[in-house]
């Protein structure tokens, strides 16, 4: 994964590899903080992780889903 560039709206886009292609994610740093501690927990690497998510996105968009995913991990964390 590449160095996160900011944007002035806060959100950083990184390059990640999904099934040998190379495509660009754009989150807000506390979404990558978030995933990054996901994919920690469950023993994954960040671009493995965001490859789960893509393949189970549904046509969603690959930065909605993920957002999605951080959203439903906390939810589900919270309840427990």
């Amino acid at each position: 994964m590449t160095k996160a560039r900011p944007a002035p709206e806060g959100v950083a886009k990184r390059s990640v590899m999904i099934a040998g292609h190379r495509t660009s994610v754009s989150l807000e740093a506390e979404f990558w903080e978030a995933l990054q501690g996901i994919a920690r927990s469950e023993g994954l690497s960040v671009q493995a992780l965001i490859g789960r998510i893509d393949a189970e996105r549904a046509g969603r968009n690959l930065s909605s889903a993920i957002r999605v995913h951080v959203l439903r991990t906390v939810q589900t964390e919270a309840k427990s």
